[in-house]
């Protein structure tokens, strides 16, 4: 089975015989030396769909969680590009907010960005930019974070790309600066 490293898109051959008959796989990155974890899911039909499952995922999205997690030296904002959340729908709609970090976390106060909307856990996702490539990642949050009409962990998003948390609904812009 084929999966990919959530840190570098390094990707990675999984044992079959291993994966088989647990919900969750781990394993270290050959490239980047950071862990993965993957969640195995079967449809009746016995089809495996694996998605990546960050390893703060599980665990409790605490202020003193948060603090202790590693900040990845391949983050870093465009030079020539900024990156906008604007708010299409929810409490807050028509808000933008221009990133000025490349690890951003959304939730309600106490986030980086911190939305009205009662339907968003206090640290609900994390947005982490690499140059041109935006990554989305859920922090285990109570109501999940949408892609796409699906529940996801983690996305890679592209320019124009709509998220949904809680009620709010995200549209991220990279534009020229």
């Amino acid at each position: 089975m084929q999966t990919g490293c959530i840190h570098c898109g390094q990707q990675h051959l999984l044992n079959d015989d291993a994966v088989a008959k647990h919900p969750k796989v781990s394993f270290k990155c050959t490239k980047c030396g950071l862990t993965t974890i993957v969640e195995i899911k079967r449809s009746v039909d016995q089809t495996v769909v694996i998605s990546p499952m960050p390893s703060f995922a599980r665990a409790d999205a605490s202020t003193q969680r948060l603090r202790l997690l590693a900040v990845d030296d391949g983050l870093r904002l465009p030079e020539n590009l900024e990156v906008i959340l604007t708010v299409e729908g929810g409490p807050e709609a028509n808000k933008s907010f221009t990133l000025s970090k490349a690890r951003t976390v959304i939730g309600r106060k106490g986030a980086d960005i911190a939305l009205e909307d009662p339907e968003i856990s206090r640290h609900h996702c994390v947005i982490e930019v690499r140059e041109r490539h935006v990554n989305l990642k859920d922090l285990d949050s109570t109501n999940g974070t949408f892609f796409e009409g699906e529940r996801a962990r983690a996305v890679l998003l592209q320019e124009g790309a709509i998220f949904r948390i809680g009620s709010s609904v995200i549209r991220v812009t990279l534009r020229p600066k």
